[in-house]
């Protein structure tokens, strides 16, 4: 993927990492679109970066999805890339009474259907263009959970494997695919105490960090994965899944 010149769509761009990266990315000089739920976020962002355009969207909703496409394609038809990256995230104690897989119901309808309806609805548009590229977010606890949050890891778990047969269908078209792969990082995905944890990383560090990578190329097997994480990556194939797993769930 090129830094510059692209038109590029965000869904989720409102906050957290769809945002950094929208501001990022419009910085090299991309024409950036973002999407979100909320309209006054959209206008807030559309207020402090007169250059990037958005259109609320709703992943959860297949007609959303679908007028996104539209008008993506009326007013964008030279997008070439897509950032999945609208998601939720949430924890789950089965052993509650109260708990009733709503929560579970959720994370799926976002991070996996969502995904999947709206790299659908852009396909067609990203086929079209000389160079193209998908990527989506995932997390490094796609690799090894966090057994408090069961449904949203395995929903990262989902896309690590989907984008893999994604990219291996795409490698002779124009699209490429990648992941994006987050460790802790300090946005408001679980909420504000996340946002100010000093054990998470700095966002605008994160970003930083994934931008140089997406320029030098680094992006082995189409994976956007911190040198941190690579221990968790590899935990099975080196042995160590159980110690980390008992490490990362001592609590």
């Amino acid at each position: 993927m090129k830094t510059t010149g692209n038109t590029i769509l965000i869904t989720g761009g409102t906050s957290g990492i769809g945002r950094a990266l929208a501001e990022g990315f419009h910085d090299l000089g991309n024409r950036v679109i973002v999407t979100g739920r909320r309209q006054d976020l959209i206008a807030e962002i559309a207020d402090d970066r007169p250059g990037i355009a958005g259109f609320t969207a709703d992943m959860t909703d297949p007609a959303s999805v679908t007028k996104l496409a539209e008008d993506v394609r009326a007013a964008f038809p030279q997008t070439n890339v897509l950032i999945a990256n609208a998601g939720i995230s949430r924890t789950e104690d089965v052993t509650s009474d109260e708990w009733d897989g709503s929560d579970a119901a959720a994370i799926v309808e976002t991070n996996i259907l969502g995904v999947l309806r709206v790299t659908a609805a852009i396909l067609p548009i990203l086929r079209a263009q000389s160079a193209a590229t998908i990527m989506a977010t995932s997390s490094a606890l796609a690799f090894l959970p966090r057994a408090d949050f069961p449904t949203y890891c395995a929903s990262k778990a989902f896309l690590h494997s989907w984008l893999t047969s994604l990219r291996h269908q795409l490698r002779r078209t124009s699209v490429e695919v990648l992941e994006l792969s987050p460790p802790y990082v300090q946005t408001q995905l679980t909420g504000a105490s996340q946002a100010a944890d000093p054990r998470a990383m700095p966002l605008s560090d994160y970003v930083a960090e994934v931008m140089g990578m997406i320029g030098r190329g680094d992006h082995p097997r189409g994976e956007l994965l911190l040198e941190r994480d690579q221990a968790r990556r590899w935990a099975e194939r080196d042995g160590t899944y159980d110690s980390i797993f008992a490490a990362m769930n001592a609590s």
